[in-house]
């Protein structure tokens, strides 16, 4: 028995060493010997891909999916020989890049009690957190950048998804906004005794540059600064600019500077000119731009991120889930504007990607925002593209927001053609992040 044992061995050796994978697979199988030192390639079949450069459906493809990376994507008669494959038949479907959203709030909750959320410990925020990571994951969002949070909740998060401790998407997370005192990102519902702070505030450009550093050092990969008033705040105008030109350059050099992305929060007109100016890459909300702003977008080549779906949603449940009246009419006050923006930025061809402010309407919901995208200017590829290779670019992300070979192994599915029926995105079937999946249906 050992003398077989050791001969096995010494062919499974041999057989390894000499020929390629796939074909060694299939000769140690077929000598019934089943002790690969490898684990198989996944195979994907599926009627099409979404090939999100060239803005069309790529028919009757295959896909390799060796580890965390694709490494192989082909017609279905170019490969024949599957044998040394575990396969994942995905017939009916069409795949599409893992898509991505650049503004989420992991930590929060629309359907909770407004008021109350806001005295939510940072224990619960972070409970919230795991969950809503993985319901985005569970919706195809296999990227999110959340733009934040208080007390490091969601970069606690990120490291327990990327520890393979919880399941959910690969996170950008900014740690706490970065607000003047009485801003839009301060505690303003807080009475004034109990001296309520939020942990992002800063008055001055170098006490901005020191809140960036610290976020920093306590694990942000991106940042966000609050640069006009907003609409969940109490006591703040939507388009009044809160944060000056030369807060918004600290951060913006202090990031850039330590290789992160930045975010602002600017509704407003001047917010968002000043913000462009400073050298902010995305802009968050846009709501007021005038046709000045958006040159200054296109020329300087910033991101926008326009959350043009939560409207419905907050205007419909929003008082009951006890948003104060003040909130309910900036909502009113902004949601028609911005989505006017957002259409005249379009038709101007800036860069664009997915932001939808989840957290203000339901965790994994999200893919909702596509057909929005697309009654308000987009076609469906420009909308498939704000959120993979728009916001790959945004990122610095080089192997994300494509189905091609050395790229990121995010895939996920739907049953039909998105490029025919967007509405499609709002119900994925199939989600592949890193390699291992995470839902089949």
């Amino acid at each position: 028995m050992e003398a077989s044992m050791k001969t096995t061995e010494k062919i499974r050796k041999i057989i390894i060493k000499r020929f390629p994978k796939r074909l060694a697979i299939t000769a140690l199988l077929s000598l019934g010997i089943h002790m690969p030192l490898f684990a198989q390639d996944t195979l994907l079949i599926a009627d099409g891909y979404i090939d999100v450069v060239k803005g069309k459906t790529v028919k009757d493809v295959v896909i390799v999916v060796s580890g965390n990376k694709i490494i192989k994507v082909t017609e279905q008669d170019k490969l024949t020989d599957r044998t040394a494959y575990k396969i994942i038949d995905l017939s009916g479907k069409t795949l599409v890049p893992g898509v991505m959203d650049m503004h989420v709030h992991l930590a929060g909750d629309a359907e909770d009690d407004f008021l109350a959320a806001q005295n939510y410990s940072i224990p619960r925020q972070t409970v919230k957190a795991v969950k809503n990571a993985k319901l985005t994951l569970l919706a195809g969002f296999t990227t999110v950048r959340d733009l934040g949070a208080s007390g490091y909740t969601v970069i606690a998060t990120r490291d327990g998804i990327n520890a393979g401790e919880i399941p959910g998407p690969r996170v950008w997370a900014v740690g706490n906004p970065i607000s003047i005192t009485g801003g839009h990102c301060d505690d303003n519902f807080s009475a004034p005794e109990k001296l309520s702070i939020a942990g992002g505030v800063a008055d001055g450009p170098w006490a901005v540059r020191a809140k960036v550093r610290e976020n920093i050092k306590y694990g942000a990969n991106a940042i966000k600064v609050c640069a006009t008033g907003g609409v969940f705040s109490k006591g703040t105008k939507v388009g009044v600019q809160q944060l000056t030109y030369e807060e918004i350059k600290a951060a913006v050099d202090e990031a850039h500077m330590r290789g992160l992305t930045i975010a602002a929060h600017a509704h407003g007109t001047s917010g968002i000119k000043a913000s462009i100016k400073a050298g902010i890459d995305s802009i968050e909300h846009c709501s007021f731009m005038d046709k000045e702003a958006i040159k200054m977008a296109i020329k300087a080549g910033t991101y926008l991120s326009c959350d043009i779906y939560n409207t419905e949603y907050t205007l419909a449940f929003g008082a009951e889930n006890g948003v104060p009246e003040e909130n309910i009419n900036k909502e009113k006050q902004v949601s028609k504007a911005q989505r006017e923006s957002f259409r005249q930025a379009v038709k101007a061809g800036a860069n664009m990607v997915f932001g939808s402010d989840a957290a203000i309407y339901p965790h994994g919901d999200n893919g909702k925002q596509f057909s929005r995208m697309v009654t308000f200017g987009m076609t469906p590829i420009q909308a498939l593209q704000a959120a993979t290779i728009n916001s790959a670019a945004l990122l610095k992300q080089d192997n994300l927001g494509q189905i091609k070979p050395g790229f990121m192994a995010d895939i996920i599915a739907v049953d039909g053609d998105p490029l025919k029926n967007i509405s499609l995105m709002e119900n994925v079937t199939f989600v592949m992040k890193d390699g291992q999946v995470y839902k089949q249906q």
